[in-house]
């Protein structure tokens, strides 16, 4: 049975939204198909009314060397 790789990626998350009620998930399905041709597909779930928390804006920091050099 054919499928695309959309529908097999919702699937999965079906699935595992089945198995463990998340409040949130987010899966990404990386396909690779013969001929160097490929497919990321990104699902996500959400619990109705569920918000995430505010992003926390971290400082950058700098480019510093390695231990070598």
């Amino acid at each position: 049975e054919g499928a695309f790789h959309e529908k097999v990626t919702n699937t999965i998350l079906d699935d595992i939204v089945a198995a463990t009620d998340p409040r949130f998930i987010r899966i990404t399905a990386k396909w690779y198909v013969r001929g160097g041709i490929y497919t990321n597909v990104i699902a996500e779930h959400r619990q109705k009314g569920w918000k995430p928390q505010p992003a926390v804006d971290l400082p950058s920091m700098p480019m510093e060397r390695g231990l070598l050099g």
